[in-house]
């Protein structure tokens, strides 16, 4: 679930404290109370309220409740309301021209403070998880049916008869003039083929077996078209218990093929960098325009992808010499 405020969040808060700020002017009104009292307490209130809201936000939820840690999320959240809780309750005390040396004992001050948090904060707090909620779901249904037709169309692209035809045609080739590399290329194609099968079901794999595909697709792709393409593998990080979206960096590279077509003897140089976070996929660009089809599709795919299993987005850098993608990789924690 991404917490984030996004602008209709601003405005559900906005809207909030108006009428809350409206009805507090109200109730001091018919209660009389004196003017320092509507200028501390009511903005103290406000203040105080949305310094909760974005703490729970941006540190509670994501770092404890979603990660399942309910107690450590129970416990921070009775000392952060209790906290700020206190401060309302305290400045409200003293416009009131109570003195400190009055003030209840620290259990009732603790009590009095999470009461007064809870009592301003909890409604909010309901209204935005419940949006949240339903914005999640929504996301869920919608990446849901778009990793369906992006592993059938992933699983076709493999299979369909222009793929087959391309690869039959090299082994053809190959047999007569090496067969020893037309066995080897047999055996990355059925490689590549089992993989397919074996993962069409899962939204994500282990970064170390999506290299090994890639790596038996770059082999397929040196071998058919020879000097035009140039692969590297950067590894700058350890790729153990990481993970990225199924398919992902071989769509990346049959894009670099499908969109970057070798001219006057210049291979197109592809980049596979492997950081602590980040996998990136840099290539040179051809000068020569192709027939394919935009690659705004497939980024799409890949971004709807990573809103449900990740708080991070893809990006993009493009220059007149190079395309770059980066795509976040996903820890066991995330």
């Amino acid at each position: 679930m991404n917490t984030k405020l996004n602008k209709l969040d601003k405005i559900i808060l906005i809207i909030y404290y108006s009428i809350a700020t409206i009805l507090n002017i109200v109730d001091y009104s018919i209660r009389d109370l004196k003017t320092i009292e509507f200028l501390i307490d009511i903005p103290a209130a406000v203040i105080t309220s949305y310094i909760i809201i974005l703490i729970f936000i941006n540190v509670l939820i994501p770092k404890y409740l979603i990660h399942r840690k309910y107690l450590l999320f129970i416990f921070f959240s009775l000392i952060v309301m209790a906290f700020f809780g206190t401060i309302s309750d305290t400045l409200g005390y003293i416009s009131g021209g109570n003195p400190l040396n009055k003030l209840p004992n620290t259990t009732q001050i603790i009590i009095n403070g999470i009461y007064t948090a809870a009592n301003s904060t909890g409604l909010l707090l309901g209204i935005l998880f419940i949006k949240k909620f339903y914005e999640g779901q929504i996301i869920v249904a919608e990446t849901k049916q778009e990793q369906k037709e992006n592993e059938l169309k992933l699983l076709r692209s493999q299979i369909d008869p222009h793929f087959l035809f391309n690869n039959l045609n090299t082994l053809d080739s190959l047999i007569d003039s090496d067969s020893e590399k037309a066995k080897e290329y047999i055996n990355r194609l059925s490689l590549i083929y089992r993989y397919l099968i074996q993962t069409k079901d899962s939204e994500v794999m282990e970064l170390s077996k999506e290299i090994e595909l890639a790596e038996n697709y770059m082999f397929l792709i040196k071998t058919r078209f020879g000097e035009d393409y140039d692969f590297k593998v950067d590894k700058k990080a350890s790729i153990m218990d990481k993970f990225i979206p199924t398919g992902a960096l071989q769509s990346l590279l049959e894009n670099v093929v499908k969109h970057n077509k070798p001219k006057n003897n210049q291979a197109i140089n592809t980049s596979i960098l492997i950081e602590d976070n980040w996998l990136k996929v840099i290539n040179t660009k051809s000068t020569l325009k192709t027939k394919n089809e935009s690659f705004g599709t497939g980024l799409k795919n890949l971004k709807t992808r990573y809103q449900l299993l990740s708080d991070k987005e893809i990006q993009i850098k493009n220059s007149e010499e190079t395309f770059e993608v980066a795509i976040p990789i996903i820890g066991l924690s995330d």
